[in-house]
């Protein structure tokens, strides 16, 4: 029996909204979780970040394992204590930052073979390895498999191996991960652009089976459209009763789109990275807050929202930061991105549940469309 419960409560179209159900919360979908990848969401407290609507955050293996250590983590109770966040967390398992670190890595049959960015030294990331350390060590509610994820694009021999090494990982994390009362596993899609890569990646995971399925090997260079038109074949390849995540995407207009194609959960680095960058994400696109015109506009970014940051502070305020180099102005732009993207998954929940998904899409595009003409 799965430790993850899923309860789809609404559809409209190929989108639905529902619960997933673990054992440190349960979780509105369709869900974004803001990235917590050395156990902070950068600039802001945990408590800052739920209070923005967030019931998942996600951590990553890679990174932990490097510093402070996997098996520091555990020593100090594990990732949840750790970093004081009590409710639940996914871990990553650490293939696209292999993928990242790919000058320094070398890839075989047995594990992922690589250099730390940090100082140097040598590891070695097995599937059997990545799965201890998310979910002994680190202690994680959900758990990804291992995966070797490549940038796009690439040929369709590349693709077709890394797809296929994947899929003998993901059943090597099936068996390392066993069977568990309280904690998920994931197996993760891949195939690049490619629909026929994509649905023998699918049918294989499906045969081992999992509590959840991700699509991975997506944005990863190769834009908007293309996501798109491969999330048109591949969401649909994915169980109808199990949850589905696609991984590190992305802009607010990929969320929606994806939504719309039958995704449940999301998580990326943009609303931390842009808020340290001073560029705040609205429902008219992004505001550079570093420039000129904003030197003396009093209005807040988002009155609407229930955020300190989005409502209590102006435009010319958090200008004056930006330009300033307060620590404040990145505290305060991350603060509010993460509230404007809560906002919009809640917005797109009452959607489904209220059957005028379509509507939101169109109103939602052409407000974007209407500020990139101005």
């Amino acid at each position: 029996m799965s430790a993850l419960g899923f309860h789809i409560e609404a559809r409209d179209g190929a989108a639905r909204t529902g619960r997933l159900v673990l054992a440190r919360g349960e979780i509105a979908t369709p869900a974004f979780m803001p990235v917590g990848t050395a156990a902070t969401v950068k600039a802001l407290t945990m408590g800052q970040v739920r209070a923005t609507g967030a019931d998942i955050i996600l951590g990553n293996t890679v990174h932990l394992m490097l510093r402070p250590g996997a098996e520091r983590i555990a020593r100090l109770g594990g990732l949840h204590r750790f970093c004081g966040w009590e409710r639940p967390i996914l871990t990553d398992s650490g293939g696209f930052q292999v993928m990242s670190l790919s000058s320094l890595t070398r890839v075989t049959e047995e594990a992922a073979h690589f250099a730390s960015p940090l100082d140097g030294s040598r590891h070695v990331l097995s599937p059997e390895r990545s799965i201890a350390i998310q979910a002994d060590l680190l202690g994680a509610d959900i758990v990804m498999q291992l995966d070797e994820c490549i940038a796009w694009p690439a040929a369709a021999e590349r693709a077709a191996e890394a797809m296929r090494l994947s899929a003998r990982w993901a059943k090597r994390c099936k068996d390392a991960f066993g069977a568990r009362d309280a904690q998920a596993l994931f197996g993760i899609q891949q195939g690049s652009t490619d629909e026929i890569l994509r649905r023998e990646s699918a049918e294989r995971l499906i045969e081992i089976g999992f509590d959840g399925y991700a699509l991975g090997g997506l944005a990863v260079g190769e834009g908007h459209q293309a996501m798109v038109e491969t999330l048109d074949f591949a969401t649909a390849m994915l169980p109808r009763d199990r949850p589905r995540y696609l991984m590190g995407v992305g802009k607010p207009i990929d969320l929606v789109e994806a939504v719309a194609r039958g995704v449940d959960m999301f998580d990326c680095v943009l609303p931390t990275r842009a808020g340290r960058h001073g560029q705040a994400w609205t429902s008219i696109g992004p505001l550079t807050l570093k420039a000129a015109r904003f030197a003396e506009d009093e209005s807040p970014l988002d009155p609407t929202l229930d955020c300190p940051a989005s409502r209590d502070y102006s435009r010319a305020y958090l200008h004056h930061l930006v330009r300033s180099g307060e620590i404040l102005g990145q505290v305060l732009i991350s603060w509010h991105n993460l509230a404007f993207y809560q906002s919009l998954m809640r917005d797109l929940r009452d959607a489904i549940r209220e059957g005028r998904l379509e509507a939101f899409r169109r109103a939602f595009k052409a407000g974007l469309e209407d500020s990139s003409a101005a």
